[in-house]
């Protein structure tokens, strides 16, 4: 396991939780593949444009940049990249996933790996 991941937020504790959530709430069976959505934040969204086809060639698929609303109009203007993949993770693969793209986005210059969220294929 990598330690001193850059930007990382999200650790394996959490995401045991998470799994248990999913397990005692919706029943997702978790070892079958689900749809995981994975963002990025950065300010500027060329920025975000440019990372597509890399994170494309990771594996994950284009869903959409979008601007996140403003409490107040003095805050910074902020994007928000979406990317998917389809993938049966545990809690264990997601959390290499997830070193992944932190290193990825401190690599790339971009503002943050914001994290993931999860639901069924459709």
């Amino acid at each position: 396991m990598l330690e001193n991941i850059p930007g990382k937020k999200i650790f394996i504790d959490q995401l045991e939780e998470m799994f248990e959530n999913i397990a005692s709430g919706p029943g997702w069976d978790m070892e079958e593949p689900m749809l995981w959505g994975h963002f990025f934040t950065h300010h500027e969204p060329s920025l975000l444009e440019s990372a597509v086809e890399k994170l494309e060639g990771m594996g994950l698929s284009y869903v959409d940049i979008f601007f996140s609303e403003k409490e107040s109009d003095d805050e910074p203007d902020l994007f928000w990249l979406h990317m998917e993949e389809i993938r049966a993770h545990s809690p264990q693969s997601l959390d290499k996933r997830n070193d992944e793209f932190y290193l990825f986005a401190d690599r790339e210059g971009i503002g943050s790996y914001d994290g993931m969220d999860v639901g069924p294929v459709q």
